[in-house]
């Protein structure tokens, strides 16, 4: 994609985004374990990103924060290896959860829920999750082994870490 067509993409999302900001959501009720179609946006890099007009994504809801905040995982259609996802069964359908995507929602993003997860399934997620975010008793951040989503690794010393 060129640089007009992304600059064009994040006009249409920010103009979205400000509707969102101001649209009442008051009749959305969520839960731990729901998946929901949600507008997560046009992001940066290698950040998951929503489709389509509503820039939206599926998500699945780990921890219900208050009434109108959550913390969700971003799901995708394509079968992802590695220990950074997760395969769950939705409405009969595979799934895969993106964990390296966690982030924080607002239920104004919400537009329709697609169903949830079983209880094998989401605690799968939530043991994957921790063993993902696990910090080791002696961690060294500037000596740490990144693993990449593509499966391979590196050492990295005081340096920046980049996927190119």
């Amino acid at each position: 994609m060129e640089n007009n067509e992304f600059i064009e993409k994040y006009n249409d999302w920010n103009i979205k985004k400000q509707n969102i900001n101001f649209s009442d959501n008051e009749d959305i009720y969520f839960k731990e374990m729901d998946i929901w179609w949600c507008s997560i946006g046009l992001n940066i890099g290698s950040e998951s990103y929503g489709k389509g007009r509503d820039f939206r994504r599926p998500i699945l809801i780990i921890r219900k924060l208050s009434d109108d905040l959550c913390i969700a995982l971003p799901l995708t259609s394509k079968n992802k290896i590695g220990t950074w996802f997760v395969d769950v069964l939705l409405n009969d359908e595979n799934r895969t959860v993106m964990l390296y995507q966690i982030r924080t929602l607002n239920r104004k993003r919400f537009q329709r829920k697609m169903g949830e997860v079983g209880i094998k399934d989401f605690n799968k997620v939530k043991e994957k999750l921790e063993k993902l975010l696990e910090f080791p008793e002696n961690h060294h951040p500037a000596q740490a082994e990144i693993e990449r989503v593509d499966g391979t690794s590196t050492l990295k010393g005081n340096s920046i870490i980049s996927n190119s």
